[in-house]
């Protein structure tokens, strides 16, 4: 199993970085996703060069600020997926820690490159609001 974590800090508050992350159904920062849905736990949307994904929300925790979500359903033959994002107040800002575990770990490279580009959409969403 390969375990991807990107770890940054932000300049926005925790609370400003937790309302656009918990916020499972908002797409803005994550490129090459048009629209999600949501059937209860499960979030469904296409992402471009990859297709159909759904995947299962296991934590949204406004307390711990954690969220947490494994894919169930996706056009490539994953035996396991797991991935948290757990932010933390750091100074003025946040810190965020972003892990994605993945098998089989062919897969790795491009769940972590999706995580990159999110990264950088999450950063573009939360500098415009300023």
């Amino acid at each position: 199993m390969k375990t991807i974590t990107l770890k940054q800090e932000l300049p926005q508050s925790l609370q400003e970085v937790w309302d656009v992350v918990s916020d499972v159904t908002r797409c803005d920062w994550v490129p090459s996703v048009e629209s999600i849905s949501l059937n209860g736990n499960v979030r469904s949307f296409s992402m471009d060069g990859i297709g159909e994904v759904q995947e299962k929300i296991l934590v949204n925790d406004s307390e711990t600020y954690t969220l947490q979500y494994t894919a169930i359903k996706t056009p490539s033959p994953l035996q396991h997926h797991l991935a948290t994002i757990e932010l933390t107040r750091s100074g003025e800002g946040c810190a965020l820690e972003w892990t994605s575990e993945i098998e089989p770990e062919q897969f790795g490279d491009a769940i972590e490159h999706g995580m990159q580009i999110s990264l950088e959409g999450l950063k573009r969403v939360l500098s415009s609001s300023d």
